[in-house]
C-alpha cells in the first residue's frame, strides 16, 4: 500500500519545484500556473468523504487499483501536455482528474492497511505507514530538482513505473477486498463536494482575489452553507454518505479537531520552509529537500514511538507531549531562523518533526480505531477531508500573513535613507559642471543608490546555507 499511496504524498510538493520551467515551456498565465497546484488539491479536498465512501462500497482492492491506473494515468497526460493555446486547459483538467483519483486511491489504501492488523498492533503498523509516506513528501523537491533539470515532463512521468510496482504487488499479495454493498448517496455527495469545493476554492483565491473582496467571502460562506445543509440532510438519510452521528463521540471529534489544527501547520511547512531554504539561505531546490528531510528524520522516529505509546496506553499519552513540543520545536525554531545558518537550526528542526511525529500518527490511528468494521474508508474519508480543510486554511491565513509582512518590510526599506522612493520627476536643476563632464542621469542614481544602500544591503543579504556538521 506504500507504494501505491507513494505517488499522491510526493505529487503534493514535487510539483511546485518544476513550476518556473513548466510556465516558461507552455507559456502559461499565472492564474494557470495558479490552478496547476490549487486544481488539484481542491479536487482532492471535495472528493475524499465520496472516495471514502466508495470503497467501502465497491470493495477496497478494487478502488486501489482503480485510483493506482487512474491516477498513473493522468500523470502520463499531464506529462504530454501539448504547447500551444491548449496546453493550460489541458494540464489543469488532468491534475483536477489526478486529486479526483487520488481521493479514491488514499482511503480505501488506508483502510486495507488498518484491517490487515489487529487492535493492539496498529498503532505501530500506522507509525510506519505515516512515517515513510511523510519521507516520501519531503523528497518530492529533492527528487523535483533533479528530475527538473532533465525535463519538467519526468516529475509527472516518475508516477508511471511507481503505479506499475504498485499494481504487481497488490496483484500478487492479494489484500482483503472487504466491502459492504449499500446505495450510494448522491445528494450527500453533491452537497459535501460543493460546499468543500467552494470553502476551499475561497481559501485558496483569497491570496489572488484578496480578503476585502466579496467573491472571497462569498465561496466561503456558500461554501460552509452548504455543508450546513450536509448534515441536516445526512442526520435523516437512510444509507448516509457519512454517518455524522460519530461526532457523538467525543474521542473521535478531538481527534478530528487535532487534525485540523495540526495541518494548519503541518502542510503549509513544506511550502514556506522550502521558500526560506531556497531565498533566505541561498539553496537550490535538492538542498531545500534535505532541510525538508531533517524535518521528517525527526517525525519518522517519534511517529514510531507514538505508535508503541497507542498501542500499550492510547492517543492521550502521545499527542499531549507531542503538541508542547511541537508548540516549542515551532517557537524557537522561528526564532533562529533570522540568523541564515542551517546549524543553528537543524536540532529545533528535528525537534519539530518530534513532536508533530507523537501527534499525527496515533491521532489519525485512534480515529480510525473508532469506526466500526465496514467504515475504515468513510471515517478515512472524513479524517482526511479535516486535514485538507485545515491545510487551506492555513496556507491562506498563513500566506497572506507572509504577503503583508513583505509588503510592510519593502515599504520600510524604502522609507530609509538613500533608498529610491517613488514621487513626481523633477526638472533637473543647473549645474556648475558642463554636461559633457556629467555621468549619465541613470548611472548617477545607481551610484547613489550604491552607497547609500550598501550598508543596509550588507546587514540583510542571506548568507549561503552551511551544511557542514559541527
Amino acid at each position: 500500500m506504500i507504494f501505491a499511496v507513494a505517488m499522491m504524498f510526493i505529487d503534493q510538493t514535487i510539483v511546485s519545484i518544476a513550476v518556473p520551467e513548466l510556465q516558461k515551456d507552455l507559456s502559461l498565465s499565472s492564474t494557470g500556473v495558479q490552478w496547476i497546484v490549487n486544481g488539484y488539491l481542491l479536487s482532492l479536498s471535495a472528493l475524499f468523504a465520496f472516495g471514502g465512501r466508495l470503497a467501502d462500497i465497491a470493495g477496497h482492492r478494487k478502488m486501489v487499483l482503480i485510483g493506482v491506473i487512474g491516477f498513473a494515468t493522468a500523470s502520463a497526460l499531464c506529462g504530454a501536455t501539448p504547447t500551444g493555446s491548449a496546453g493550460e486547459a489541458w494540464i489543469i483538467f488532468f491534475r483536477v482528474v489526478q486529486g479526483a483519483f487520488a481521493a479514491v486511491l488514499f482511503p480505501a489504501a488506508l483502510a486495507i492497511v488498518v484491517q490487515a492488523f489487529p487492535l493492539d498492533e496498529r498503532g505501530k503498523a500506522m507509525a510506519t505507514f505515516f512515517g515513510i509516506t511523510g519521507g516520501l513528501t519531503a523528497l518530492g523537491p529533492l527528487a523535483g530538482g533533479y528530475l527538473t533539470e532533465y525535463t519538467w515532463r519526468a516529475i509527472f512521468w516518475v508516477n508511471v513505473p511507481v503505479a506499475i510496482i504498485a499494481v504487481l504487488l497488490i496483484l500478487k499479495s492479494r489484500p482483503d477486498d472487504d466491502r459492504h454493498p449499500a446505495p450510494l448517496d448522491y445528494r450527500g455527495t453533491l452537497l459535501i463536494s460543493g460546499g468543500m469545493g467552494l470553502a476551499v476554492l475561497g481559501l485558496q483565491q483569497s491570496a489572488t482575489w484578496g480578503w476585502s473582496d466579496p467573491a472571497t467571502w462569498l465561496c466561503i460562506a456558500a461554501g460552509l452553507a452548504l455543508l450546513v445543509a450536509f448534515v441536516l440532510v445526512e442526520r435523516t438519510t437512510t444509507h448516509p454518505l457519512m454517518d455524522v452521528r460519530i461526532f457523538q463521540s467525543r474521542p473521535f471529534t478531538v481527534d478530528n479537531v487535532l487534525l485540523f489544527l495540526l495541518s494548519m501547520a503541518f502542510v503549509p511547512l513544506f511550502f514556506f520552509a522550502s521558500v526560506y531554504a531556497q531565498i533566505a539561505l541561498g539553496d537550490d531546490a535538492s538542498q531545500a529537500g534535505l532541510y525538508l528531510l531533517v524535518f521528517f528524520g525527526g517525525f519518522a522516529a517519534a511517529a514510531q514511538l507514538g505508535g508503541r505509546i497507542l498501542d500499550k496506553r492510547g492517543a492521550r499519552p502521545a499527542a499531549v507531549p507531542g503538541c508542547l513540543i511541537a508548540a516549542i520545536g515551532f517557537g524557537l525554531w522561528a526564532h533562529k531562523m533570522t540568523d541564515l545558518d542551517f546549524n543553528a537550526q537543524w536540532h529545533l528542526v528535528a525537534l519539530t518533526g518530534i513532536g508533530t511525529g507523537l501527534v499525527l500518527g496515533p491521532v489519525s490511528t485512534d480515529a480510525l480505531n473508532r469506526a466500526k468494521r465496514g467504515s475504515y474508508g468513510e471515517v478515512t474519508g472524513i479524517t482526511q477531508t479535516f486535514r485538507n480543510f485545515g491545510a487551506s486554511v492555513g496556507l491562506a491565513v498563513l500566506g497572506t500573513i507572509l504577503t503583508l509582512q513583505n509588503k510592510a518590510k519593502v515599504e520600510e526599506t524604502r522609507r530609509r535613507p538613500g533608498c529610491p522612493r517613488p514621487g513626481p520627476t523633477r526638472s533637473p536643476t543647473p549645474s556648475a559642471t558642463p554636461a559633457a563632464d556629467r555621468p549619465p542621469a541613470s548611472a548617477a542614481r545607481r551610484t547613489r543608490r550604491s552607497g547609500a544602500c550598501s550598508a543596509r544591503c550588507r546587514r540583510t543579504s542571506p548568507r549561503p546555507a552551511r551544511w557542514s556538521s559541527t
